[in-house]
């Protein structure tokens, strides 16, 4: 059944704000496998920091060896290294082969670079590393490491599998048959200590996927936010300089270690790489103001600053002015290190931000706000004059409308795409309060965590519901309301980018990591698979249209009851419009984009109106949409939902635009 509508764009009234490219960024964090995900490195445990299996041998990796008396131990690390060193000691006489191994995924065609920190008894003239298939047993590719003594030494190699191969092996190992000359056993003899290995493909932009950074980019990202509860933890010097110096540290928020190889300087060469505007969230839960405003002088002092030096020393002279920081993540949550009344957060957020303006008057500073009116009330009331931006965070689903695993299909999808009137309660009542006070007129908005959030973390398994073609039409017609009140939401950030909590809009890998039970195993046997969600393809498209001032739109259509569940922010529990429509100028006022989300189940049929380009004959079309709205993409179908592009007629006055049920449509109009 098809539903009649129609769709009238004023295009005589343009907003007199533009839209700030940041409108459609996004947010890195240290969550779960996050960086796992994002970061090239095949190996994990590469420092050996896990605690020792029953055999001695560091919980990532596993012992191989053909001979009776291999031993095994951690102790402790090479000078200034964090986490152990693993050794192995091979006898002579048992003439055999010994070392450790860890299962991996690896591509054909391609290269990779081997670094071991190691060193070994005199008697030892080399290692091994080699990758083999560990089904059958076949070498893909195998190096030989000469060895250097008793002494600390860093050894370089590259690795070329003759195949790809998901099921392969890293292993590095002794070997007694290979030895030209023999060795007595006695005290300490064949024995090396291993203090790292890691292994990057050649192909890796930084230390990050290549395939990720390509994704990033066909996002067009404004700007990239680095934050999450980790944060509150978090202390950046712990992951500046030489990535092997850094200490391995427990990740406070999420279990786990944080990840020491993307800190401060690798996550600035990811938004350069990416062309994005940087947005640091400070540590306000166990940090400082010194600590931040250390961290701000790293980032944007000279050279003959303490930090600035600091920064130049390790090999980046030139600042990097990072202009925007914000303070605070979810401090009033229990979940947070931290955490703290209004009140109290007003005092450490004033202290924060005098120290950190001090080192650069420049900066934009966001405070950490809250979608409760009091909290924000309370922080503007002692605040307002240090702050430029507030954030809030929305997560549409179990917080707001009440989903859960047990809520029928017929329920959770009208309450799910009701996302945008659910933002727009919450920004109402934000706006109601930046409206008490003039001194509050210069305050805008930042939504620097959004995305639907179907159920509660302790109920995360299986197939995650913000993957699908549902949520992306849901977070479609959330875009659609971030444009319509863009001239108070400067900021947007969506939340992950890649894997993290289940929301990531770029998935690496056939696997789901649990926030409770850690990371589930893969299915598909495609774990090296990159690939963007429904949302993804959306966020993309939204962010690549030449919008830069909002255009009023009528919308005359038919409407779906919803049910509300427990409501907490107002939101309008009447029947809601099937159709969320919204429309944009570019610069030049010569080309119009509609932005169209069909959030019924059933096709509609709009007539268009379309003021000054009345007169065009023809239209680009883009258009997602499936036959089921629980549709997915994954690992081993990672484009059975992508934006489909046409070229469209636009006859008579009133052209008319068919829009599939559940649906997202963009029609750019040209004159």
């Amino acid at each position: 059944m098809t539903t009649q509508a129609a769709i009238t764009v004023d295009t005589a009234s343009p907003s007199a704000h533009r839209v700030n490219p940041y409108l459609f960024g996004h947010f890195v964090e240290d969550i779960r496998d996050h960086m796992d995900a994002m970061l090239a490195f095949v190996l994990r445990d590469m420092d050996f920091e896990e605690e020792a299996d029953s055999r001695g041998v560091s919980a990532g990796w596993h012992a191989v060896t053909d001979g009776r008396n291999t031993e095994y131990g951690l102790e402790p690390a090479a000078p200034r290294h964090s986490g152990h060193s693993q050794r192995i000691r091979i006898l002579r006489a048992d003439r055999c082969r010994g070392g450790i191994g860890q299962p991996v995924s690896v591509a054909g065609e391609t290269t990779y670079r081997l670094e071991v920190v190691a060193r070994a008894a005199p008697d030892l003239r080399a290692a091994y590393c080699a990758l083999v298939d560990r089904a059958s047993g076949e070498l893909l590719a195998r190096v030989e490491l000469p060895l250097r003594g008793h002494r600390w030494h860093t050894y370089e190699a590259e690795l070329a599998p003759i195949r790809a191969c998901e099921h392969a092996e890293l292993r590095l190992y002794l070997s007694a048959e290979e030895e030209e000359e023999t060795w007595r056993d006695g005290v300490g003899s064949g024995t090396i200590w291993l203090d790292h290995i890691s292994l990057l493909p050649a192909d890796s932009i930084g230390c990050v996927k290549r395939e990720v950074v390509e994704l990033t980019r066909r996002l067009r990202p404004g700007m990239m936010r680095l934050a999450g509860n980790h944060i509150s933890a978090y202390h950046f010097e712990d992951a500046i300089g030489p990535s092997l110096e850094r200490p391995n540290m427990r990740n406070e928020a999420w279990g786990g270690w944080t990840n020491k190889y993307f800190g401060t300087d690798e996550f600035l060469r990811f938004c350069r790489d990416t062309r994005t505007e940087p947005l640091i969230c400070v540590n306000a839960g166990t940090g400082t103001p010194e600590e931040a405003a250390a961290w701000v002088e790293y980032c944007n002092g000279g050279p003959d600053t303490r930090y600035g030096a600091l920064r130049a020393q390790y090999g980046y002279p030139e600042p990097y002015g990072v202009q925007y920081w914000e303070i605070g993540n979810e401090i009033y949550g229990s979940w947070q290190h931290g955490h703290c009344t209004a009140e109290q957060f007003a005092e450490r957020y004033n202290r924060f931000a005098d120290a950190m303006k001090a080192v650069d008057p420049a900066i934009v500073l966001l405070a950490c706000g809250d979608c409760d009116p009091d909290w924000n009330r309370t922080l503007l009331r002692h605040s307002a004059a240090r702050l430029d931006m507030l954030t809030l965070h929305i997560y549409h689903g179990f917080g707001t409308v009440g989903i859960t695993p047990q809520t029928p299909q017929e329920t959770r999808y009208p309450a799910m795409v009701s996302f945008p009137e659910v933002s727009r309660a919450i920004l109402g009542r934000t706006e109601a309060v930046l409206a008490e006070d003039p001194a509050y007129a210069h305050v805008k908005l930042a939504i620097t965590e959004y995305n639907t959030m179907y159920y509660p973390n302790t109920v995360r398994e299986g197939r995650p519901m913000e993957h699908t073609l549902e949520a992306a039409v849901a977070n479609a017609a959330h875009f659609n309301e971030l444009l319509r009140q863009s001239a108070l939401v400067q900021i947007g950030s969506y939340s992950d980018l890649v894997n993290g909590w289940l929301g990531g809009c770029i998935r690496v890998g056939d696997h789901y990591a649990d926030q409770c039970r850690g990371r589930l195993p893969g299915w598909s046997g495609h774990s090296r698979a990159v690939y963007g969600t429904p949302t993804y393809h959306i966020m993309a498209l939204y962010a690549s249209r030449p919008i830069t001032r909002v255009l009023p739109v009528r919308t005359t259509c038919g409407s779906y009851a919803w049910s509300p569940g427990p409501d907490r922010y107002g939101a309008d529990p009447g029947p809601l419009p099937v159709l969320d429509v919204t429309a944009a100028l570019d610069e030049t006022g010569c080309a119009l984009t509609v932005f169209a989300v069909n959030r019924g189940l059933e096709a509609v049929d709009a007539r268009l109106e379309l003021g000054a380009f009345a007169s065009a004959s023809e239209a680009t079309l883009w258009e997602l949409s499936g036959d089921d709205p629980e549709a997915i993409n994954s690992a081993s179908a990672p484009a059975a939902l992508t934006v489909r592009e046409r070229r469209v007629a636009l006859t008579g006055d009133r052209p008319r635009l068919a829009l599939p049920p559940h649906a997202v449509c963009v029609l750019e109009v040209r004159r």
